[in-house]
Formats: C-alpha cells, structure tokens, sequence
C-alpha cells in the first residue's frame, strides 16, 4: 500500500497521470472550433492517438511548437494527429485567433490543427478540456501541457510543460499506435 502511494505522490508530482476509463465522457463527440472559425470533427480520429497542447505565443516553452509539427510531420501519415489550443489562461497569448494562426504558420510553419483560443482551466474551461481533467484528474499548471489520447479513449496521459513533446515517455506510447 505505501508503495502504491508513493507512486501516486511520485506521479503527481512530476505532472504525469493516466485513467483508463475514468470519467466516462465520449471526447469525440465535443464540438471543437478552429481558429479560422470552422468546424473540427474530432470522431473522426477515434482510432488514432491524439497529442493535445495547450499553447501560448509568448512563453518560454513557446519553442516546442518546433518539435510538435516535426512529430506532426513525421507521424501524421501513420496516424498521429496533434491539436493545439491557444489559451492566455496563464496571460502569454493575448492575441486574436488570426494573430495566433499568423504566428504560428509564420513562426514555426505550424501546420497541425490549432483550435480557437479559449480557456483550458478554472471556471470557464472549455468542454474538450473539462474532459481532459476528468478523465486525467490533472488541469494544465501551465502552457504546453500535454494529453496524449490513445484510440478509443479510454486512456488518456497527461505531460507536464517539462516533458518534450518528442521525449520518449510520449513517443513510445505513439508508436504501439502509429500503422
């Protein structure tokens, strides 16, 4: 029992936590919005893994957006997709969603989805991301936070803004998905 424990403590503290099943909510079936104002469908990504961002255009973990389009690029034909969400939950992305599209396509040729700015914790966070935390019991401490969806759905991680999108801790649980 106290070794189960200090895993738990030891999970919690470094941001990384998994659910398998936890909070039962169909993920695919919340709308999501781009920041061009269109429609996402994100059902039909079900069997896939999906690595969801929460990002910022001016942090310091801003420089990540290199490494998650290099993932992107890489993998997105085996069946990766990447997501971004813009938030200024943490004041460092006071931009419009066409600033930010701007920045990032201008910046770091970000071509993964990049959804339309909202907030990814507290009282306003957005449908996608209430489930995220339900299902991982982890709300995002900071930009670049990161939620690695297995297919299905049922398992769901979460990374803290310390974890390298391309660290082996996540790319190892892509790959045993990736076709």
């Amino acid at each position: 029992m106290k070794f189960l424990q200090k895993l738990l403590m030891l999970g919690a503290l470094f941001g990384v936590h998994g659910a398998a099943g936890a909070a039962d909510v169909d993920i695919y079936s919340i709308p999501l919005t781009t920041l061009q104002g269109q429609p996402f469908d994100l059902a039909a990504y079900r069997d896939k893994p999906i690595l969801v961002v929460n990002t910022a255009s001016k942090c310091g973990f801003t420089p990540q957006f290199e490494a998650l389009e290099g993932m992107y690029k890489k993998y997105k034909d085996k069946g990766l997709l990447v997501i971004g969400f813009p938030s200024n939950d943490f004041k460092q992305d006071p931009g419009s969603n066409k600033e930010i599209g701007d920045f990032c396509r201008l910046t770091y040729k970000v071509d993964f989805p990049m959804m339309g700015k909202s907030s990814v914790r507290g009282n306003d966070v957005n449908p996608f991301y209430k489930a995220l935390i339900a299902k991982t019991g982890t709300a995002p401490k900071w930009n670049f936070y990161k939620y690695l969806i297995l297919p299905g759905g049922k398992e769901v991680y979460a990374f803290n803004s310390m974890t390298k999108p391309d660290s082996g801790e996540i790319l190892d649980k892509i790959k045993a998905h990736l076709k």
